[in-house]
């Protein structure tokens, strides 16, 4: 989903909670992140690999200029054949520590083993986060929490799109986010309808 997807999106959202409670948890994330230089790791459940989060973040790092949101993904099933940047198990959950923020995606319950790891992981001094089904266990686990419930108009993946692209508008500065952001939508809009450079 483009920026110009996401900003008609706000547009039919307008007056419910999603626009605040996405940008203010986008907000979280970018500030347990940014400041310590990265370390986010992106982790979902067995049956679920967050794929588009991680693909929402490294692009929301390269537009916004902020590479600490670029994302480790940590998965269930690492097989052998994997590409490094795909290679990373739950045993780097395990070794996470201060300064490193865990970011779990979970649209079902977490199995108990991941929510072993989590808790692990905060102890020993990791930021929590998570967003998804609003799972008792792992909200519990968390410092920020946003739920999605089943019967709410909005899917989890809408909600990672609104989260991912406030995360990187959250890294201009506060008083001028909003004219920066419409300046990135009037960008792509000229870049989207100007005609093809003439060659000669």
């Amino acid at each position: 989903m483009d920026a110009v997807r996401v900003a008609l999106l706000r547009e039919v959202l307008a007056g419910t909670e999603w626009p605040g409670a996405t940008r203010r948890f986008a907000g979280t994330l970018r500030s347990s992140v940014v400041p310590h230089g990265g370390g986010l790791l992106l982790v979902g459940t067995e049956a679920y690999e967050p794929w588009h989060m991680a693909a929402h973040l490294v692009d929301e790092a390269a537009w916004s200029g902020t590479p600490e949101l670029t994302p480790t993904l940590v998965r269930h099933r690492v097989l052998p054949g994997d590409p490094a940047h795909l290679s990373t198990g739950l045993g780097r959950i395990e070794a996470a520590r201060r300064g490193e923020t865990l970011l779990v995606v979970a649209p079902d319950a977490p199995d108990p083993e991941l929510l072993s790891r989590v808790h692990d992981a905060r102890r020993a001094g990791a930021t929590v986060l998570a967003l998804g089904s609003g799972d008792r266990d792992l909200d519990a686990l968390s410092h920020e929490a946003l739920a999605v419930p089943d019967d709410t108009d909005l899917d989890l993946d809408t909600v990672q799109h609104l989260v991912s692209a406030a995360t990187g508008e959250n890294a201009l500065p506060a008083a001028r986010t909003r004219h920066r952001f419409r300046d990135r939508l009037s960008r792509l809009a000229d870049q989207l309808t100007s005609p093809p450079p003439t060659r000669w």
